[in-house]
């Protein structure tokens, strides 16, 4: 039973499963929306399990894509799949049952989610690959948690409106900017390994630039968003704490000083997501 108990953790450990946080708010922010209110617990709950499944789908697969690159990263050396800890078999085993949990939760949710949930699975599982060909990979990425509110918008209504696609747009560029942060960290070892991150092929300078633009457009997209979704007053006024919270996450790094992008990159951007959905939520009990 330890056993069993210590691979769970490890498979957690391995998908950083703590940072669903970056997807889940966005993904009840376009249910909640679509529903105008509170959805009822069987799509709350078959929503939760499809957004987890998926999430976990994706990283197990770009851990095990990006095995031989994170087993030469010294950042990366003490990952459960480098270390030994959990091995290749048993990953394919978890991508195996996550992709079935997923298009189960799908299926419990309506016929349209289950009939894009294939299409789902390949698009999450592509980011793996981006890093080899692209400094656009970033995008691509935000584009995979950018599938989060129209995901929880079609979980209620099985149609496709504006709101959740400029929600969606927002958290591209969110993420984008966010993980073009985070790339800062391998700028050097990336160019050794000729991989395309924006902070390896641009310089970290225009990186931590575009990055900021990426945010700026974020909140762009958010207020349009709310407006969209015909949001009040109170949505906008937490769209002005995110646009915040935002610019200090880019007073805490610079080129020359990159000791804080953990802060930055977690704890600052969980805020984002929960302040985001917080503020729809308190919206819609106001109206």
């Amino acid at each position: 039973m330890l056993s069993i108990w210590r691979k769970t953790v490890l498979l957690a450990r391995m998908v950083k499963i703590e940072h669903s946080i970056f997807a889940l708010p966005f993904a009840y922010l376009g249910m909640i929306w679509a529903a105008g209110g509170w959805p009822g617990w069987k799509t709350f709950t078959a929503l939760t399990v499809a957004m987890v499944a998926v999430r976990s789908f994706a990283m197990a697969i770009n851990r095990l894509v990006d095995l031989p690159i994170d087993s030469k990263n010294p950042r990366t050396l003490s990952r459960p799949l480098v270390t030994g800890e959990i091995g290749v078999f048993e990953t394919r085993v978890f991508i195996a049952v996550s992709a079935v949990v997923f298009v189960s939760a799908c299926a419990l949710l309506n016929p349209l989610c289950l009939a894009l949930s294939p299409l789902a699975l390949v698009w999450s599982s592509l980011y793996s690959y981006t890093k080899r060909f692209t400094r656009l990979c970033h995008f691509f990425l935000g584009s995979v948690l950018g599938l989060a509110p129209l995901a929880g918008w079609l979980a209620v209504s099985p149609a496709v409106e504006l709101a959740p696609v400029l929600l969606g747009l927002g958290v591209t560029f969110w993420v984008a900017g966010f993980d073009i942060l985070y790339a800062c960290q391998d700028v050097d070892f990336d160019r050794a390994e000729n991989l395309h991150s924006m902070p390896a092929a641009s310089g970290v300078p225009t990186a931590l630039a575009l990055s900021t633009y990426s945010h700026a457009v974020t909140a762009v997209f958010f207020l349009l968003a709310g407006w969209a979704a015909g949001a009040g007053l109170v949505y906008a006024a937490f769209c002005l704490i995110v646009a915040l919270i935002l610019l200090f996450e880019h007073r805490l790094i610079s080129a020359d000083d990159m000791s804080r992008v953990n802060l930055a990159f977690f704890t600052v951007n969980g805020f984002v997501a929960v302040f985001l959905f917080a503020g729809a939520v308190l919206d819609i009990a106001l109206r």
